[in-house]
């Protein structure tokens, strides 16, 4: 007899199936065709089967192949990959221009007497006027318009004797206005421009230097900030309305993306350097949005106007890039992907576009605004700002120098550094650790006036080793920030010193360094006393005894060396000789001078 079984399915239909049956279903394919087939048929399937069976695949591929395989089928696409890129810059010109958005290093609101801290409970830092309360006023705080200042002039602007502030109307719920106030038709500082070097991560294509024009720097208030839950909760946070912005507007004069990204990396660093803003791009203190367009080469007409420039094809804008490589990303994938259109026939549409952190793909946000859209118009509230020249030469004057200026001061002639070395002395630490390398370098040159300038270039090298290596490195094995107290500029000094003197060895001047950064508050002098580290010198004979030592560890090696003029295996006996001798008195130089004496010379 049946019994109903349930089958739950899409439907939840009834299916009646046996017992028996249900235990045949159970087994394998094969047990079920065996069970089900008659005897007569059992045999021929079996054949049957036997006959179709896929043979095992015995050509198997070995590992090591494999992976050959695999490095060699991925160059290939790489190479493939940039051949199909150039053959792209061949035929499509790239334009890119740059807006960035960048908090200013101040305490006061742009437009009210809240402070600008968020770092406080959401909704903490407000005054009516953020939260756009009805006959509530603005109230420029004129502490703001410094930072700005000095903005504008690191980036060698010209700064308007007056400026005025608009109104830029759009809705959306983190400005609670309805329009925001910035600087529009009379901006703060124009006609400014930007150097960039290949130094500073320029495309190679670019050449040694790019000049980027900066169009105009405005003032404007920041929005709130919104955080999402989904699926459909949105939470504000006002105490970021009104914090003081600069919008650094500059001109399409960009072609590559690896150039954009350095272009907001210098950007970033010029401002940090003249205090202008405290946090970058990684704090969230710096927003850049980048407009995007193609045309043909050769095409100087132009499909589409370029924010008044003619000549280029039609933009796109990506907003809200948080990062130096969102920046290069989304121009690469923006750039693909307005080429595909054109190739394909289509046109490029006007239009505001995002980009998430590693995609590969921009996506559309909405159409894009124009002028007319956001219906800007003079604030009423707000009286012009006159600005003196008294007060751009003072600010001129306290400027720190630029960091192009501290590059080539560096690598010029009285320092005599590689740009490798001096290009994270400036970068570093707000200028604190030049700083402290500039200190070294003035003691060490007080300890040797008389000395000609080849060597004071090779103390002032000596000392950006050990600060940015040697020094350096014992901070980021403990995971400190900078701290100049932790090795004193005098110690490090006076340490430098025995060791251009030859007074102690290499090795002993780090085993020193290591003490004093531990915390060992000894003068130099009398560290190297008590712990007995200073360089005894050995005698010739001393060294002749160690080095045949040592060659009698490994006379194959020496064989080697003589034979096939294997020189760099001397290093191997030169750290035998080390290890042998009595620690610290052994010096690198003379132990390899006696090697190549005995086993070169001693051959022939």
């Amino acid at each position: 007899m049946l019994r109903p079984w349930l089958r739950q399915g899409p439907r939840a239909t009834r299916s009646f199936t046996c017992p028996q049956c249900l235990h045949l279903l159970r087994r394998s394919p094969q047990q079920q065709l065996q069970q089900s087939l008659l005897p007569s048929t059992l045999a021929s399937s079996r054949r049957s089967l036997q006959t179709t069976a896929v043979p095992e695949s015995t050509d198997r591929v070995p590992l090591r192949k494999q992976l050959k395989q695999d490095a060699k089928s991925l160059r290939a696409r790489k190479r493939q990959t940039r051949e199909d890129e150039e053959a792209s810059r061949q035929k499509w010109e790239l334009t890119v221009g740059i807006e960035i958005h960048a908090q200013l290093n101040t305490e006061a609101k742009l437009f009210s007497r809240a402070p600008t801290s968020s770092a406080e409970l959401p909704n903490s830092n407000v005054a009516l006027f953020d939260l756009a309360f009805p006959g509530s006023q603005p109230e420029f705080q004129v502490a703001t318009l410094l930072p700005a200042l000095r903005a504008a002039i690191a980036l060698n602007c010209d700064i308007q004797p007056v400026s005025r502030f608009d109104r830029k109307h759009y809705f959306y719920q983190d400005q609670p206005a309805g329009y925001q106030i910035t600087q529009y038709y009379e901006p703060l500082a124009k006609n400014g421009y930007v150097d960039l070097f290949r130094h500073d991560g320029i495309a190679p294509e670019d050449g040694d230097h790019v000049r980027i024009g900066i169009k105009q720097i405005q003032m404007e208030q920041d929005t709130a900030k919104s955080q999402e839950y989904p699926p459909s909760m949105q939470l504000l946070d006002f105490n970021r309305v009104s914090h003081p912005l600069i919008e650094i507007i500059t001109m399409p004069q960009i072609h590559t993306p690896a150039t954009a990204a350095a272009c907001v990396r210098k950007i970033q660093s010029i401002l940090q350097s003249c205090s202008a803003v405290i946090t970058g791009m990684e704090l969230g203190g710096l927003r850049a949005d980048v407009n995007v367009s193609i045309r043909q080469r050769g095409d100087v007409a132009g499909n589409h106007q370029y924010g008044g420039i003619g000549g280029l094809g039609q933009r796109t804008e990506i907003k809200n890039l948080s990062s130096f490589k969102a920046v290069e990303d989304a121009i690469i994938a923006e750039k693909n992907r307005q080429i595909a259109v054109l190739e394909s026939g289509g046109v490029v549409e006007g239009e505001t576009r995002g980009w998430t952190i590693g995609s590969t793909e921009t996506r559309r946000l909405r159409g894009k605004e124009g002028e007319v859209d956001y219906r800007y118009m003079p604030d009423p509230d707000l009286p012009p700002v006159y600005i003196g020249e008294d007060l751009i030469a003072e600010l001129r004057r306290t400027l720190p120098t630029g960091s192009d200026a501290l590059l080539s001061l560096l690598t010029g002639a009285e320092y005599g550094l590689t740009t490798e070395d001096a290009k994270p002395l400036v970068e570093l630490d707000d200028g604190a650790r030049l700083e402290y390398y500039q200190d070294i370098v003035d003691l060490l040159r007080q300890q040797h006036p008389e000395k000609d300038s080849k060597t004071q270039q090779a103390l002032a090298r000596l000392a950006g080793n050990w600060v940015l290596h040697e020094l350096g490195g014992l901070l980021t094995k403990a995971e400190l920030p900078w701290d100049s107290q932790c090795v004193p500029a005098d110690s490090l000094a006076s340490l430098l010193d025995h060791l251009q003197r030859k007074l102690i060895t290499g090795p002993t001047a780090k085993q020193v360094l290591a003490l004093v950064f531990d915390g060992d508050r000894r003068s130099i002098p009398q560290l190297l006393e008590e712990e007995n580290l200073l360089l005894r010198p050995l005698s010739r004979e001393e060294y002749i005894a160690l080095a045949e030592a040592a060659i009698a560890l490994n006379p194959s090696m020496v064989e080697q060396i003589r034979q096939k003029n294997q020189l760099g295996k001397l290093g191997w006996f030169v750290g035998q000789m080390m290890r042998m001798g009595e620690k610290g008195r052994v010096e690198a130089p003379k132990a390899d001078a006696v090697l190549r004496e005995l086993i070169l010379e001693g051959a022939k």
